[in-house]
């Protein structure tokens, strides 16, 4: 625990996890699919099995519908639709195959049977109603079935119109009519028995489907708590570390050894070379590095700040004094030197403590503005109008002086040397402009 957690052991953890719980949400999810398709499913199939069971009926209805006016008004066409439908369309037989597939619906289909069974019985009666009616309009042409029937002598000593009373009355009596009771009866013990089995099958698969959705609902959550621990784990040990040393090199500190084994192997490589770093400028002799006019860092200095300055986070400034030849040849080399004093100390006061300034030239200075990555421009130019202004003020008895700048970000230079070029050239930019102002290299 001395070394820290691994973030590659934590990564490879995290990754096994997600997947392991995401093939389990995959498969419970897709059990879940599968128990509401099965619902579906049987909800289908016992609708279609009511449809069964009306079908019978509204077979056998018609059944009554046709052989009722065929003997009233003796209409052939009545004749045929009759058995058309019981021996083409044969919808009862179909609603009887139809429920005859499952061992789960024997009730149901005992029922649907026993009301094709008192169908067929009343077909007989139907049947010998037809006849009456066929002997009475003396139709030759006639199904064959029919041939079968044979009149009582009584029926078959009636008149015709006698014979069609009686054919009549046969499809429209009490008798008939308590028959045809019996069949919605048993199509309605039917319903009943499709009834039950609905709610039986549909209560087991719900129990089911209750159970399998609490699954998924566990394996959730068990993921949804993974992924904080992990992510916990990962911003304590790795991201957490990183943003503080973030700050510790902001402020030019070392770095904590802390988090990750990763981390902290690299914190303490930055922390030697920060030690090596300030125990190289900490050994610099003060007069080596430093200007002795101005108290500015020296040439020296400036290469030793440059060798190690972070290009993505500083902004060089490159300044020179307008005219200065000038100044010394009218005022003397005496306040030549009290302008270039008194330059230093107005950036002194106006840039921070972490910022560099270094004389490298007679009357020319660099500032590295360091940590400056999110420094908006606007900013570094209202402190190159401060020091505008600060320097056009006489009150200290020096000639007013105008200062020609260059200023490059860092990161827009491909190395030191290029970032130098870049400065150089945005100053010599802004002494053409006509000196007195700044410009930012693009």
């Amino acid at each position: 625990m001395k070394q820290g957690l691994s973030l590659r052991t934590i990564h490879i953890w995290l990754v096994v996890t997600l997947f392991l719980w995401s093939g389990t949400v995959l498969i419970t999810t897709f059990r879940l699919t599968n128990s509401f398709t099965s619902l579906a499913n049987a909800e289908e199939e016992h609708t279609e099995l009511e449809k069964a069971a009306h079908e019978l009926m509204d077979a056998s209805d018609y059944l009554t519908e046709q052989v009722q006016r065929f003997t009233i008004n003796g209409d052939r066409r009545f004749l045929d639709n009759y058995f058309e439908e019981a021996f083409e369309s044969q919808r009862r037989e179909e609603a009887i195959d139809r429920m005859d597939n499952d061992d789960k619906t024997v009730a149901a289909l005992k029922s649907l049977n026993q009301a094709l069974d008192h169908s067929m019985n009343l077909m007989n009666q139907e049947y010998y109603a037809m006849r009456l009616v066929i002997e009475a309009k003396g139709y030759t042409d006639y199904p064959e079935v029919l041939d079968g029937v044979v009149l009582s002598d009584a029926d078959a000593a009636l008149s015709s119109e006698d014979k069609i009373r009686r054919a009549t009355e046969l499809v429209l009596n009490d008798e008939y009519y308590e028959q045809k009771d019996d069949i919605r009866e048993d199509m309605q013990a039917s319903l009943v028995e499709v009834d039950i089995l609905r709610n039986s099958v549909k209560e087991e698969k719900m129990a089911l489907l209750r159970k399998q959705l609490l699954l998924v609902r566990i394996v959730i959550v068990i993921q949804v708590i993974s992924i904080i621990v992990m992510v916990r784990l990962t911003s304590i040990l790795g991201i957490k570390p990183v943003l503080k040393a973030v700050d510790k090199i902001k402020s030019d500190s070392p770095i904590p050894e802390v988090g990750a084994n990763e981390f902290r192997y690299l914190a303490q490589a930055y922390n030697k070379m920060y030690s090596k770093y300030r125990t190289s400028l900490e050994n610099l002799n003060f007069k080596a590095s430093h200007d002795e006019l101005t108290g500015a860092y020296n040439r020296a200095g400036y290469e030793l700040i440059l060798s190690g300055i972070d290009l993505e986070s500083t902004y060089m400034m490159l300044l020179d004094v307008d005219n200065f030849k000038s100044i010394n040849d009218n005022y003397g080399h005496e306040v030549g030197d009290k302008i270039l004093i008194k330059l230093v100390n107005v950036i002194d006061a106006i840039f921070r403590d972490d910022d560099y300034i270094c004389r490298i030239g007679g009357d020319e200075f660099v500032i590295f503005i360091a940590h400056s990555s999110g420094m908006p421009q606007r900013l570094i130019a209202s402190k190159v109008e401060q020091i505008k202004e600060e320097l056009s003020n006489t009150d200290d008895g020096l000639p007013p002086i105008s200062i020609s700048v260059g200023i490059v970000n860092g990161k827009d230079a491909t190395d030191v040397t290029n970032l130098f070029e870049k400065t150089d050239v945005a100053m010599y930019e802004s002494k053409r402009k006509g000196k007195n102002t700044y410009t930012f290299s693009d």
